[in-house]
C-alpha cells in the first residue's frame, strides 16, 4: 500500500535529518515511528504527505511515485492529524469536519450524511454538529480531529502524536476507541509518538528509529522478546518485559466471566447490600442492557448518601475497559504500574462479559517469569 524506497532529507549544511529509510506498509496496517528526540520519526512522516520534501529516493502509495503527483491533491488523498488538533474556532464542528469533502465539491446532502455517520462512530450525538470547538473538551475536539481526518475516507491517515497533550484517562480511553475505530474500517495508519507503552498498545508494527536511520522493525511482541541491540533494549524498558507473557495473549483468555454489577435503578441501601455479601467494596453499573455505565465505591455511597437515593446519582463515569478480544499487554501496566485493582471487559457494543483483577494479572506473571518449579525450589530456600 505505501512503500518508502531509500528515502532521505538533508538540510542546510549537509545535516541528514533522515537517512536512506526503506519500509513497505501493508493495507490496513497500523505502524508506529517511534524513537528519541530528533531522530526523524516526524519527518519521515510529513515525506509521506510532501509536507517535507525528500531530499533522494521515492515513496509510492499503491505503486504511484507521489513525488510525481500534486502536492495539494496528494494531500486531500491522505487523512492528517496532530497533537494541536487544529480546529477553526470560527466554523462549527459540521464545517471543521466537512474542509476536504467541501473542497472535493461533495453535495449538501452528502456531507451532512457523512458528519452523522462519522459520529456515530465515536458515541457522539449529531447536536455537536451545530457548536463551535470551544463549546467541547479537549478528548471530544481530539475526536473530531480524529473524524475529519476520516470524513473524506482516505486510505492513508498521518497521525502525529495525537493524544500527547491529553490527561491520562482521555488518552487511555481515545487510544482504546481509535484503535477499535481502526480495525473496524481497516484504515492504514502512520502513527508518530515518543511513548512507548502507546506504541505497544496500538501498532501492529513499531519501527524504532535513531540518527534518522531505522533501528529496529517489528511486532510489539518481537522487540519486547527480541531487542536487536542495547539501545533498542534500554529504549523499550526492561520493565516492559512483563508485557510478553508466552502463553496467554487475549484477554478472554484470562477474565472472570461472572463480574459483580449492579443497575442504575438501584438504590444505594441495594448496593450496599450486594457489596456486603459479595464481599467487595466497588460495583461495575450497568444498564437494563447490560451496557458499561461506570461504576460505584463505598467510598462515594458514604460521602453522598444524604444527598443521593439512586446508583446514578453517585456512579462515577470515568472507567477504563477493555475489550475480550485485546491482548493482555495492553492490560499488564495499567494494573501492575498504574495501580488499578481491576478492569471490566466489554465486548464490540460495550455490554459488560468479564473482569480482569489484579491478583490473577500477578499469578499469570509470576507463573511466566519463574513457573511452578522455580517456585517451589524459592519456597524450599
Amino acid at each position: 500500500m505505501l512503500k518508502l524506497e531509500n528515502i532521505s532529507k538533508v538540510y542546510k549544511g549537509k545535516k541528514k535529518a533522515v537517512n536512506n529509510i526503506s519500509l513497505e506498509i501493508k493495507k490496513g496496517e497500523f505502524i508506529c515511528f517511534i524513537g528519541p528526540s530528533g531522530c526523524g520519526k516526524t519527518t519521515t512522516m510529513k515525506m509521506i504527505n510532501r509536507l517535507i520534501e525528500p531530499s533522494e529516493g521515492a515513496i509510492y502509495i499503491n505503486g504511484e511515485n507521489i513525488l510525481e503527483k500534486d502536492p495539494v491533491d496528494l494531500r486531500r488523498q491522505i487523512g492528517y492529524v496532530i497533537q494541536q488538533i487544529g480546529l477553526f474556532p470560527h466554523m462549527t464542528i459540521y464545517e471543521n469536519m466537512m474542509l476536504v469533502p467541501k473542497l472535493l465539491k461533495w453535495s449538501e446532502n452528502e456531507k451532512r450524511e457523512r458528519a452523522e455517520e462519522l459520529l456515530k462512530l465515536v458515541d457522539m450525538d449529531p447536536e455537536f454538529l451545530d457548536r463551535y470547538p470551544n463549546e467541547l473538551s479537549g478528548g471530544q475536539q481530539q475526536r473530531i480531529g480524529v473524524l475529519r481526518a476520516l470524513a473524506s475516507n482516505p486510505p492513508l491517515i498521518l497521525m502525529d502524536e495525537p493524544f500527547g497533550a491529553l490527561d491520562p484517562i482521555t488518552r487511555d480511553a481515545l487510544q482504546e476507541e481509535f484503535k477499535n475505530l481502526q480495525r473496524t474500517l481497516d484504515k492504514t495508519i502512520v502513527f508518530v509518538t515518543h511513548d512507548m507503552d502507546e506504541a505497544i498498545k496500538l501498532a501492529d508494527r513499531i519501527v524504532i528509529l535513531k540518527g534518522g536511520e531505522i533501528v529496529q522493525v517489528g511486532t510489539p511482541d518481537e522487540i519486547l522478546r527480541n531487542p536487536v541491540n542495547a539501545f533498542v533494549e534500554e529504549f523499550i524498558g526492561k520493565d516492559r518485559m512483563l508485557q510478553t507473557l508466552p502463553d496467554v495473549e487475549l484477554v478472554q483468555q484470562i477474565m472472570n466471566t461472572m463480574p459483580i454489577s449492579i443497575t442504575l435503578e438501584k438504590t444505594l441501601s441495594q448496593a450496599i447490600a450486594l457489596m456486603r455479601e459479595k464481599r467487595v467494596d466497588s460495583l461495575l453499573v450497568v444498564d437494563g442492557q447490560n451496557l458499561l455505565k461506570g461504576f460505584v465505591d463505598v467510598e462515594t455511597i458514604n460521602e453522598k448518601r444524604k444527598v443521593a437515593t439512586s446508583i446514578s446519582d453517585v456512579m462515577n463515569t470515568s472507567i477504563f475497559s477493555v475489550q475480550q478480544t485485546s491482548l493482555i499487554r495492553d492490560v499488564v501496566q495499567k494494573i501492575l504500574k498504574q495501580g488499578y485493582k481491576n478492569v471490566p471487559v466489554v465486548d464490540h457494543k460495550k455490554h459488560l462479559v468479564g473482569i480482569v483483577t489484579r491478583s490473577t494479572l500477578v499469578d499469570i506473571v509470576y507463573d511466566n517469569i519463574w513457573g511452578e518449579e522455580e517456585l517451589e525450589v524459592l519456597e524450599k530456600e
